[in-house]
């Protein structure tokens, strides 16, 4: 399994061509990149902040759930910090399992997290001001399935 909290931009495929070539023992393989998003059209950049070490820990952890729940060959998740522009990368997950049904499960279950409980602090800045980007019911509820 691989974690990687940073500032830089990452390249999806050459993350995901690395990822499957080095899976052992896996039948499926699941890729998913989410994209910084401007939902208004007013969306001047991101930014994303976290204490390091802190959120390394964290999202390790529901890997090592994820693994042990979906029967996972292998992880991958990546996520961004730092100012980010709309229609950036912000974050990858791979996941890699036997059968596909876990790999797809297994993604879901790490996007969830991160989407809900990875403790990154995101802030739009627009023309009018910046605010912080506050948890959504949708992504909450989201979280009961699992």
């Amino acid at each position: 399994m691989r974690l990687s909290v940073q500032e830089a931009p990452f390249d999806f495929g050459t993350e995901a061509g690395a990822f499957a070539a080095a899976v052992q023992g896996a039948g499926a393989v699941v890729t998913f990149t989410g994209l910084v998003r401007d939902e208004g059209g007013r969306l001047s950049v991101m930014e994303i902040e976290h204490y390091p070490g802190m959120t390394e820990t964290a999202i390790a952890a529901m890997m090592d759930q994820a693994q042990a729940r979906f029967k996972l060959a292998d992880a991958l998740v990546i996520h961004r910090h730092g100012r980010l522009a709309a229609g950036e990368a912000i974050m990858m997950v791979a996941t890699a399992a036997p059968h596909r049904a876990d790999a797809f499960a297994a993604a879901e279950f790490l996007m969830d997290y991160l989407k809900s409980r990875a403790p990154f602090w995101k802030k739009e800045i627009g023309p009018d001001g910046a605010e912080w980007v506050a948890a959504k019911d949708v992504d909450e509820d989201a979280l009961k399935r699992w």
